[in-house]
């Protein structure tokens, strides 16, 4: 068999993997690969010039991941097409799923992370809620959702926490302010129960939980959660929210910032051995009915 007829055979075999027609993200990812087999070009060679990894072009090539809006315009470049930037909002609102619009980038990136960084000074984050918490976070925020709609939101949220179980789990680390554990917002023995999850994770070795004291460094943070990711293919990125909004931050410099501050409540907060012991005393003490001192 000819050379170049066996690598077009096998090139066809290999498109046959991507079915354009599941969805749009397969559409999207197979127009990918087209074009930039049309242009010559291998994966290797589509990313130079940028931030971005190969690994990850393929997995948006198949449809598997979303491609960073600052990917898109790279590829757009490269390509010289105006398609990918610009249908990029058409994946996005594809894959969204019950997340809110703002947050749907940053839960599907939890699945690619290779460490996530946590720092919460108002609620449990949500990667750590139980169901009873989740559900008393939802009815404040979202008092007009239908029942059909809450518990849609409740399972995509109870959902992102498979992560942990999953062999290539990042490594989380999250610091919670001493308030979270002293101020419920549900009832005691549901208050037990997160605080009973929060240890088993800590002691099933899936995540690292301090707890920053009441007198701790928190004035210049304390009204902004913050998350910080970073990918083994793509750069890193911060994510701050409010109730009913969320900002992703990538430029390098504010990240590095945001690093540096998140490092300096790491710093202040109690060790990983007696934050535990703190949570699971409180944890204790919801259970037989007293409020922990």
């Amino acid at each position: 068999m000819p050379l170049h007829r066996a690598r077009c055979e096998r090139r066809s075999a290999v498109a046959k993997d991507i079915d354009g027609s599941a969805g749009v993200p397969e559409f999207y990812g197979k127009e990918l690969r087209y074009k930039r087999e049309e242009a010559g070009l291998t994966l290797e060679k589509l990313v130079e010039g940028s931030f971005f990894g190969v690994s990850l072009l393929s997995e948006v090539e198949h449809g598997n991941r979303r491609m960073p809006q600052a990917l898109a315009l790279h590829v757009d470049r490269v390509l010289d097409t105006d398609f990918f930037a610009r249908r990029c909002e058409d994946v996005r609102e594809a894959r969204q799923g019950a997340h809110a619009q703002y947050f749907a980038g940053v839960a599907e990136a939890e699945k690619r992370a290779r460490s996530i960084d946590q720092w919460s000074g108002t609620l449990i984050p949500g990667l750590l809620q139980t169901r009873a918490y989740a559900k008393a976070v939802m009815q404040s925020t979202h008092w007009l959702d239908t029942p059909e709609d809450a518990e849609a939101k409740i399972a995509a949220r109870l959902g992102r926490a498979q992560l942990f179980d999953s062999p290539g789990r990042p490594e989380y680390w999250a610091i919670l302010h001493e308030s979270l554990v002293r101020h419920p917002i549900v009832p005691p023995a549901e208050m037990a129960e997160q605080l009973d999850h929060i240890a088993g994770l800590v002691r099933r070795g899936r995540i690292v939980v301090q707890v920053l004291p009441w007198d701790g460094p928190t004035r210049a943070l304390s009204e902004f959660p913050l998350l910080l990711m970073e990918f083994d293919s793509e750069p890193p990125f911060a994510y701050t929210e409010g109730p009913y909004h969320g900002q992703t931050i990538d430029d390098p410099g504010l990240v590095k910032q945001y690093r540096r501050a998140y490092d300096r409540l790491r710093a202040a907060g109690l060790p990983p051995e007696a934050s535990l012991h703190l949570i699971e005393k409180a944890a204790e003490e919801y259970r037989h009915g007293r409020h922990p001192a």
